[in-house]
């Protein structure tokens, strides 16, 4: 198996220990990533990597760079402290390079494990809006592991085993998990937009060249008789709402 670790800490401190407490019950490659090394230029909102392709993207050779590693990898490892109630602005600048997946999802065989460490509060808030992100990139199942060290340097290695121990085994299982009906949705409204009138032409490229336009859903992910009709019916409406 093959793992890729996106580190959003400037620093190696309990958040880094966690990830190597969390390596120590995976059995593969890891590829590290650390942000701060990347020196990544600050996203400058020129909407670019969404209007014209993530290729006209001003730092481009940076951000592809790890975004292959995350194609190239069978399971995402994404670790941050929490700064200020909230990711890093390391991460949150990685993050927002990618804003196109959002209108291009592309990661439905992946799976990830989301690290976050914190000296007080804000491990839960945190995790989930990593969680969210990720399901935005199309990630079929993301587990958690969060810790409040209260400023001392501690971890805690038996709940970090015992959940990367279910991360590992899902990742080796090669089984897919079904979608939340959220993941549904927002599946289907850029598929949606992809057939208006006016559509934004990056995002029609992909939905047609990757057929999934043709889809209620990736179609490495199975969806059950009453998830596959929620699909239909959203696609329905969502296509006579933007038509």
């Amino acid at each position: 198996m093959k793992y890729v670790i996106i580190n959003g800490s400037p620093r190696k401190k309990n958040t880094w220990k966690m990830v190597e407490q969390a390596k120590s019950n995976l059995d593969g490659d890891f590829e590290e990533i650390h942000l701060m090394a990347e020196q990544i230029h600050l996203c400058r909102g020129c909407f670019n990597c969404i209007m014209e392709s993530e290729e006209n993207c001003p730092h481009h050779d940076k951000v592809k760079s790890i975004v292959d590693k995350i194609y190239d990898a069978d399971g995402i490892i994404i670790a941050s402290p929490v700064y200020a109630m909230n990711v890093p602005a390391l991460l949150k600048n990685f993050f927002d390079h990618t804003a196109y997946l959002y209108h291009r999802p592309e990661f439905f065989t992946k799976k990830a494990l989301i690290i976050v460490s914190t000296a007080g509060a804000g491990h839960n808030d945190v995790a989930k809006y990593i969680d969210e992100t990720l399901r935005h990139w199309g990630v079929n199942k993301c587990y958690k592991i969060t810790y409040r060290c209260g400023g001392k340097d501690s971890i805690d290695e038996d709940n970090i085993n015992k959940i990367s121990q279910k991360f590992r085994k899902d990742v080796e299982s090669g089984k897919f998990h079904s979608p939340k009906f959220s993941d549904i949705i927002f599946y289907n409204v850029w598929r949606a937009m992809a057939l208006t009138e006016d559509p934004i032409e990056p995002d029609k490229k992909f939905w047609f060249d990757t057929g999934l336009v043709n889809h209620d859903f990736a179609p490495e992910v199975k969806l059950n008789p009453v998830k596959k009709a929620f699909a239909k019916l959203m696609f329905f409406v969502l296509k006579r709402v933007m038509k």
